[in-house]
């Protein structure tokens, strides 16, 4: 059998593929794969903040189409790209064991987030990234920053910021942990929802479906479809600053989320927690808060 996987083409996106390829590999080793590298409006567009060309689906829509044409068996998606209402014919068959999810800070001069001085520039593509800086410290220049991990760190060693924050999970998986300088604690500056974690997309009538779901990972499901929830509660879109901290004790899970304004002078939390099982009531809830709240407090 032969497994063609659509994937975009930036080396981040091809260590992940090669990452689920491996573990498909344990579940059949008799299996051959074949990497299709699609271009996606989200890497043809490079100079314009992701807001603003149309945010979630830029990365995944021509995957999904060659999908759904049949040129591509399965896809891998970094799960954070993938809007909350799935491709019709399409479905997240697999999400396998999440990576750390928190944001990292990484700059010029070693320093901290709370040891660069004031004015300091900090790049970044991300509204959530941006509000939620500011809300902390609203004395730093926060600069658009688009480009792949190496074109990022390449733009903060040319000396055009003073300070990137990005993913610590791409880092981790592209060997290049040793740049961080500072982990962002999740409660303070919570992370992008589904970031860290992976989705392998199929189309409905996929004849393998056993395969792909074996690499599955339970706690890892609950948990980003608990957030995914929060979006699809909130109908929220790539320009709502939005961010969670989830985590899971036992058989419990605790989910936060929260929403800024854009310019970061305001902060709502919601909070619920529950039994695994019930993630999707989880998401829901803390969806329906977050709602009122904005609106109350004029966000939404």
């Amino acid at each position: 059998m032969k497994l063609r996987i659509g994937t975009r083409g930036s080396k981040l996106a091809l260590i992940q593929t090669n990452i689920v390829i491996e573990m498909l590999k344990k579940i059949d080793d008799s299996i051959e794969f074949e990497i299709v590298k699609i271009k996606t409006t989200g890497d043809k567009i490079k100079d314009s903040p992701l807001a603003k060309i149309g945010g979630k689906g830029l990365f995944v829509k021509e995957i999904d189409k060659a999908l759904l044409d049949g040129k591509i068996d399965i896809a891998v998606h970094s799960m954070k790209d993938v809007p909350y209402e799935i491709t019709r014919g399409l479905e997240i068959l697999a999400i396998p064991k999440r990576e750390d999810p928190v944001d990292v800070l990484i700059s010029k001069n070693g320093k901290k987030l709370d040891e660069l001085p004031p004015g300091s520039k900090i790049g970044t593509s991300s509204v959530r990234r941006r509000a939620m800086l500011l809300n902390y410290r609203d004395d730093l220049l926060i600069e658009n920053l688009r480009g792949n991990v190496d074109t990022r760190l390449r733009k903060l060693q040319e000396g055009k910021y003073d300070a990137i924050v990005l993913a610590k999970a791409g880092l981790k998986r592209m060997g290049l942990e040793k740049y961080i300088v500072e982990e962002l604690n999740p409660e303070i500056f919570p992370h992008a929802i589904g970031q860290g974690a992976l989705a392998i997309v199929c189309r409905k009538d996929f004849e393998y479906k056993d395969l792909i779901k074996a690499i599955d990972d339970f706690e890892t499901r609950c948990a980003v479809l608990a957030e995914r929830e929060i979006s699809r509660t909130i109908k929220a879109s790539c320009q709502i600053p939005i961010g969670v901290y989830t985590k899971i004790s036992g058989r419990k899970l605790m989910l936060k989320g929260v929403i800024f304004s854009i310019n970061g002078k305001k902060r709502i939390e919601a909070y619920e927690e529950g039994n695994l099982e019930d993630y999707i009531d989880i998401g829901k809830t803390v969806g329906e808060v977050l709602i009122d709240k904005a609106k109350r407090f004029g966000i939404l």
